[in-house]
């Protein structure tokens, strides 16, 4: 239990295509694509931002604090 064949899969896709239909299933899909995509852009522009951060700090503690006279 628990393997899917090729049958199954088949049987799944002809019954999602009965029930929604051949354009519905396309938006479905688009939708997905474009929610990928835009979730990676977003982990990319994360990165971006943390790096850029990490550039903008002091390398040590030196100068991070003045030191006091």
């Amino acid at each position: 239990m628990g393997n899917i064949g090729v049958t199954e899969v088949l049987l799944i896709a002809l019954v999602a295509l009965l029930l929604f239909g051949a354009g519905r299933i396309a938006d479905i899909g688009k939708g997905l694509g474009q929610g990928i995509k835009n979730f990676k852009q977003g982990i990319k522009e994360a990165n971006e931002i943390d790096t850029d951060a990490k550039d903008d700090s002091p390398k040590d503690e030196k100068e991070a604090k003045p030191k006091e006279a």
